[in-house]
């Protein structure tokens, strides 16, 4: 039973390491993981006096 721990252990120690390397490398490759960026106007009323 503790093999079975352990290999799971490893394999999420690994799945980390691919998945930080897949987010510095990505971009190389063509991975965009920037937002859309839009400009956004709203009126704004204010109630001064």
């Amino acid at each position: 039973m503790s093999r079975v721990f352990k290999f799971l252990a490893y394999l999420i120690v690994i799945a980390l390491i691919g998945l930080v390397g897949y987010a510095y490398i990505g971009p190389y490759f063509g991975a965009d993981f920037s937002p859309p960026q839009n400009e956004v106007r709203v009126p704004v009323t204010l109630d001064a006096n």
